[in-house]
């Protein structure tokens, strides 16, 4: 006698026992996933396209750049962020512009960075920056946040937060789910509208999913309509692609993402393990609508395929879209992939909010 799958019946008879379990009629009704209308990984195709020229060329050209530069986390991260300020960083400056201005708000930053599209907007969209939690201003993203602001005919809020490593966690993920709790009453006397949705990119689209979680704990679940996920990072412990990326310098490395890990977590490890820090490791049902971009040259590929994975088998729609070649952050540089990314972001708000 032994013990198995098929309980204590003989081993002789585990065979046609495991037979019949695997052969079992599925209940009917198709899985969770599909009736929440996953589609979008026909976008998955992407992963062994080439990239365009265009884009293959970018891309060289950016790395042998910054193989000449240091890397983040070899830097001290008040220089850092005085050249990204001075519009310096490795990204294009992205603001001040005069189309966005700051309003107060009862979140720890007291304010809120504003953009109005053209006209009255169809929802207000809740933006959250990337950087590593170490860098970066709501400021520095006004050219991208008025781009979606006219795209999608929304207005644009976006939520500066505690930075690390003076401020570990959860002091980045408060800042943000009291921005989130505040535009959920608000959103009506301020824009006249109350559909809501959120997101980021990078570390901005891990906290958007950190926020996402937290108000699901609420039973505010339902409060914002869809979430914008741009090249995020779902998994502190390091995903296959960035684990095995290594010291290449193309926007993040493996030691500058471990540094970056090792600034929101105070250096304490056992954190990354914790679904509150890592969302791919929660439970993700009843999570909105999610739009999930990112390129095939960037390290966190796999944070975004999985996520993607572990949202559609946990009932929620995704819109999985890979770029070729895209590096990280791609949709902030001058290319085709990134006017795509930036239309297709647009496209999603606006069907969310109509």
């Amino acid at each position: 006698m032994g013990f198995g799958p098929c309980g204590d019946r003989p081993r002789s008879e585990h065979a046609a026992c495991l037979h019949r379990r695997r052969n079992r009629p599925r209940a009917p009704g198709p899985h969770p996933a599909v009736a929440a209308g996953v589609t979008g990984f026909r976008h998955l195709a992407a992963l062994a396209a080439p990239p365009l020229p265009e884009t293959a060329a970018f891309a060289t050209d950016l790395e042998a750049k910054l193989a000449a530069l240091p890397a983040s986390h070899e830097v001290e991260v008040a220089v850092s962020r005085a050249a990204r300020a001075a519009g310096k960083g490795v990204f294009p400056p992205g603001g001040p512009l005069d189309s966005a201005a700051w309003r107060p708000a009862p979140i720890p930053a007291g304010r809120v960075r504003v953009t109005l599209p053209q006209g009255a907007p169809i929802g207000v969209y809740l933006h959250v920056h990337g950087g590593g939690w170490t860098f970066g201003e709501p400021e520095q993203y006004d050219l991208w946040n008025a781009r979606l602001a006219l795209a999608a005919q929304v207005a644009v809020v976006s939520v500066p937060y505690r930075l690390a490593p003076e401020h570990v966690w959860p002091a980045c993920a408060d800042d943000v789910e009291a921005a989130a709790l505040w535009l959920a009453d608000a959103a009506q006397a301020l824009f006249g509208v109350q559909g809501l949705a959120i997101g980021g990119e990078s570390a901005g689209a891990h906290l958007a999913a950190v926020t996402l979680l937290r108000l699901r704990a609420r039973g505010l679940g339902d409060r914002f309509a869809g979430v914008l996920f741009n090249y995020g990072v779902f998994d502190l412990r390091m995903t296959p692609s960035m684990a095995a990326w290594g010291p290449r310098k193309l926007v993040l490395s493996t030691p500058t993402v471990d540094w970056f890990t090792d600034n929101l977590t105070g250096g304490d490890r056992a954190l990354r393990a914790d679904p509150a820090l890592s969302p791919l490791l929660a439970d993700l049902k009843g999570l909105p609508p999610a739009l999930m971009q990112v390129g095939t040259s960037d390290p966190l590929l796999d944070d975004t395929t999985f996520m993607a994975a572990r949202l559609a088998a946990a009932g929620v729609a995704v819109d999985l879209r890979v770029h070729p070649g895209g590096v990280h952050g791609f949709d902030m540089f001058d290319l085709a992939i990134a006017r795509d990314a930036q239309a297709a972001g647009a496209a999603f708000l606006r069907a969310r909010f109509s």
